[in-house]
């Protein structure tokens, strides 16, 4: 653990925060903080900022109700930058949306990473947009019951993978269920965050009775 005093403050008395979301590891916001913001950060456990604009502290949250809760907050080798992981009650940018980093101004089709939140987005454009000859399009055009059916089925498949011992098998058919538990959200409107912040309660219940248990 280091002290704030080795921390290096611009000519503004200010360092630049990077503030990620602790379970996705997606970047958020960049923000300011000085001194005094990151005192009161590290005292209350929620992220306040110092805002340039207005020239005055920001409570992330104070308006919204949309507070960062601080997980951990790490320097760089030159203690000229911070990282701020934190569990959030809603929506990061002022527009509304998960991150305020969503506009590409460049992206490799070759090494773009495969992630389930791009998968669920995909999903959803299929839902809204419909293009004929996609499976996903079938599935919602079908409606609820057939999205269920195809659950049903995908989940008796990994159970029977499961049981012969087949590895590459058993993959296969969680990947499809995956696909199709994806698609049941999409068509119930359930973000992967949902899912995200449930097991975390889970997590922290669990957490709690492994301490009990150990008193």
């Amino acid at each position: 653990m280091i002290n704030i005093d080795e921390l290096k403050f611009d000519e503004k008395g200010l360092i630049p925060a990077v503030v990620t979301d602790y379970y996705t590891k997606k970047v958020l916001t960049v923000a300011y903080m000085n001194r005094e913001s990151l005192e009161i950060s590290i005292k209350e456990g929620k992220t306040c900022f110092w805002s340039r604009s207005r020239r005055k502290l920001w409570h992330k949250g104070e308006t919204s109700g949309n507070f960062q809760h601080i997980v951990c907050i790490k320097a760089d080798c030159d203690r000229d930058a911070l990282t701020v992981e934190v569990v959030k009650d809603g929506p990061a940018c002022h527009l509304g949306t998960d991150s305020c980093f969503n506009d590409y101004l460049y992206k490799s089709n070759e090494r773009a990473e495969f992630s389930v939140e791009g998968l669920y987005e995909l999903l959803k454009g299929r839902k809204e947009n419909k293009p004929q000859g996609s499976y996903t399009t079938y599935l919602f055009e079908q409606g609820i019951d057939k999205i269920l059916k195809k659950v049903g089925e995908e989940c008796t498949e990994v159970i029977v993978a499961g049981k012969g011992g087949d590895r590459a098998e058993t993959v296969f058919e969680i990947s499809d269920l995956t696909y199709h538990v994806l698609v049941l959200m999409a068509e119930m409107g359930i973000e992967p965050k949902d899912i995200v912040d449930e097991l975390a309660k889970r997590h922290i219940i669990d957490h709690k009775v492994k301490q009990q248990r150990m008193k």
